[in-house]
């Protein structure tokens, strides 16, 4: 991954390989200062549990930008994507401890289309969990 991928350098059904983000409380913090996104759910576990949840949460947006830094990494361009949506199917929780919490996305090459563009599925997972569904990107290549 990194190198600009060109058109007829991919398949559809083509699988790309999986990549690995690690999470810890502390970029959950900068990107709260980041976004603005101060909610204590993504960094007081005190509140997290108060609130029925089993601990400290990734914020929605963070887990989605990991699957759109996959796509550009993949794709070598980031200026290459340009339609990417998710629904968010599971929180990725996030302990406080040296592991923190890993995020884990591959995708697949769903179609090509002939202007030189790609569609590319993603599944990201936490742990056992899909964390996004119906996360794809149309990727334009060169």
């Amino acid at each position: 991954m990194g190198a600009t991928i060109k058109y007829d350098e991919v398949e559809q059904g083509q699988e790309l390989p999986p990549a690995e983000y690690r999470v810890q409380r502390v970029n959950l913090v900068m990107y709260a200062g980041a976004s603005g996104d101060f909610n204590p759910i993504h960094w007081n576990e005190r509140f997290a549990t108060s609130v029925g949840l089993p601990d400290v949460i990734a914020h929605g947006m963070y887990t989605m930008a990991q699957g759109g830094r996959y796509v550009t990494d993949w794709a070598g361009d980031p200026g290459a994507v340009v339609d990417y949506g998710v629904r968010f199917s599971s929180m990725v929780v996030v302990p406080d401890d040296d592991t923190g919490a890993t995020i884990t996305v591959s995708g697949l090459i769903e179609e090509k289309l002939p202007d030189k563009r790609v569609i590319v599925v993603l599944t990201a997972k936490s742990g056992d969990a899909r964390v996004l569904s119906k996360a794809r990107a149309v990727v334009q290549l060169a």
